[in-house]
């Protein structure tokens, strides 16, 4: 039996396609868990959900687009509904807030906000009306450390880890738990450019304490303890998954004798 004891439950992964996204289905499905695979991209989700099988299902969904989170809930609602909601799904639109389009601002927010609480209200009902759940939020540091010239990213995760304490507070005498996971510096499909220099990727790894990017794998075991009964007295927290470098500020102030 697992450490975790996750099988035989159904975990609804939004953003299923991206490197985050894809290494938390595996994870689950690796425990014994029936994953359904939210993403816009049905063909990207379609070829993950064959590959991890044990019943997994991909679904076409855009949390910008509330008609298919509903649609997306309903189905799963009829199979017998969902135990646990990862939200993964995020946009990113690079522009200093100087020049920063209200269309590219709204756009964020509908996906990396509104998103995930469309998603949350449409899978959490289910898990309220039977008093256990979890929900868990891929936010970021950036949430926390203001990242320029990233438009509405940083905002939109700030906000992200306020909604997951609030959901906590209010679903938490229901038998819901809300609980967010920071990745900082990740090894992705999305930030993949910003390694292809190896001069820019050394003098990351050289901001890091732990000396090398994260992989997606590393966010996804956070998750995985998260979502299971290992972690039923957390809720409203923020697990921060950066190898420290969150903790470098004071190192970066100049003082005798210290190089």
């Amino acid at each position: 039996m697992s450490w975790l004891g996750l099988q035989g439950r159904t975990a609804v992964v939004t953003g299923a396609g991206g490197g985050i996204g894809q290494a938390i289905c595996a994870a689950l499905a690796t425990e014994g868990v029936r994953v359904i695979l939210l993403d816009r991209d049905t063909d990207r989700a379609e070829e993950q959900a064959a590959r991890l099988g044990g019943g997994a299902l991909a679904l076409r969904c855009d949390l910008a687009k509330p008609d298919e989170v509903t649609e997306a809930a309903a189905q799963v609602d009829a199979e017998g509904g969902a135990d646990i909601l990862v939200n993964s799904a995020a946009i990113l639109r690079p522009g200093t807030l100087d020049t920063l389009s209200e269309a590219d601002w709204s756009a964020m927010l509908a996906v990396n906000l509104t998103g995930y609480l469309t998603a949350s209200q449409a899978f959490g009902r289910g898990m309220l009306a039977r008093g256990r759940g979890a929900l868990v939020h891929i936010a970021s540091i950036s949430g926390s450390q203001p990242q320029p010239a990233s438009g509405a990213y940083s905002a939109s995760k700030a906000a992200t880890l306020m909604l997951s304490r609030q959901l906590a507070f209010e679903w938490g005498p229901r038998g819901v738990r809300s609980n967010c996971v920071s990745p900082g510096l990740v090894m992705t499909p999305m930030s993949a450019g910003f390694y292809a220099d190896p001069e820019v990727r050394a003098k990351r790894e050289a901001m890091v304490p732990l000396r090398r990017i994260a992989t997606p794998d590393d966010m996804a075991d956070v998750a995985l303890y998260l979502a299971s009964d290992r972690a039923a007295y957390v809720t409203g927290q923020d697990i921060v998954v950066d190898g420290g470098l969150s903790q470098g500020l004071m190192g970066l102030v100049p003082r005798p004798g210290y190089a």
